[in-house]
């Protein structure tokens, strides 16, 4: 049987470490601070900003999260963002993504105050990350490095395989890896005979967003597989297709109305030395993350770095 990689038991590590750190701070003055801008009423956002919520509460950050209306304009949201931005009290800005249609996404990230982004994908930290100077880095590929870190993954030259190109996933964990001195090829839907290059990883980052894409056919045996896992699936027989007619499965996806599925869920168990679950394996990380970013940023707004 292959290790689980527990993003849970990662995530409560990381917030154990974290807590005398916030007494610090408090204890010198203040909390750390996080706003989380939640535009509308996306159901899986609402969930998201919860558990940032709770995560802040456990820790002792001081968090606000505003909820400006689905109608709101682009110029509206830039105002509220340079009020943030203002705010001494306030360490970490997060703008829930997705935003409406109608809102320049793009300048409205980059409006919130490079200090202040403890989401790492305001281009001056994307610059640092390229740099490879020190500042936030983006929560998930983040969370990504640590886990490995933490169950002793070998990175350093080692060939890691990254499919998927986003902003926020794909092009920051292929960089992070590339840091730690693994020799990264990155993926996407153009690439060809894309199977022959994922067999070639001893560390495959799956962040395509297409349900069990990633068969047995691109796993290399033994390679650690790690799950981005976003992708949620909401048809029943597709459910009982992946998933070979699992009770289990199938039971959970009538309780919840849908399954998150990337990598091939019993493919990886077969072939795989190590993965990442979904749920319970990255997932639990990208919080924790952004609770590390927004902790980092208030010792350097407060000169404690």
């Amino acid at each position: 049987m292959p290790q689980i990689l527990d993003g849970a038991r990662v995530r409560d590590d990381i917030k154990a470490e974290l807590k005398p750190r916030v007494a610090a701070l408090a204890a010198a003055g203040r909390p750390p601070g996080l706003v989380v801008v939640l535009v509308g009423h996306n159901p899986a956002s609402e969930i998201y900003v919860r558990n940032k919520i709770k995560a802040c509460e456990d820790l002792g950050i001081y968090s606000e999260t505003l909820r400006p209306p689905q109608s709101v304009t682009t110029g509206e949201l830039l105002e509220t963002i340079g009020q943030l931005n203002s705010r001494p009290e306030i360490d970490g800005i997060l703008v829930q993504l997705p935003l409406p249609p109608q809102i320049d996404g793009k300048g409205v990230l980059q409006a919130v105050s490079p200090e202040k982004d403890v989401d790492g994908i305001h281009p001056c930290n994307a610059g640092r990350l390229v740099a490879g100077l020190p500042g936030p880095r983006a929560c998930t590929p983040a969370g990504i490095i640590e886990i490995l870190k933490r169950y002793q993954v070998p990175i350093a030259g080692r060939r890691a395989v990254v499919v998927g190109r986003s902003d926020i996933v794909g092009k920051p964990v292929a960089l992070l890896l590339l840091h730690q001195h693994a020799t990264v090829t990155i993926c996407h839907s153009k690439t060809p005979d894309l199977a022959a290059v994922c067999r070639e990883a001893e560390i495959l980052v799956a962040a395509m967003g297409r349900p069990a894409m990633i068969t047995g056919d691109f796993i290399r045996p033994g390679a650690t597989v790690v799950d981005v896992g976003t992708t949620r699936v909401e048809n029943r027989e597709e459910i009982a297709r992946i998933f070979r007619n699992s009770t289990e499965k199938l039971a959970v996806f009538d309780k919840r109305g849908g399954v998150l599925v990337d990598v091939h869920p019993l493919d990886v168990v077969e072939k795989a030395g190590a993965y990442t679950p979904v749920p319970g394996g990255v997932g639990p990380l990208t919080i924790a993350m952004l609770m590390v970013n927004t902790v980092a940023s208030a010792e350097r707004r407060c000169g404690r770095c």
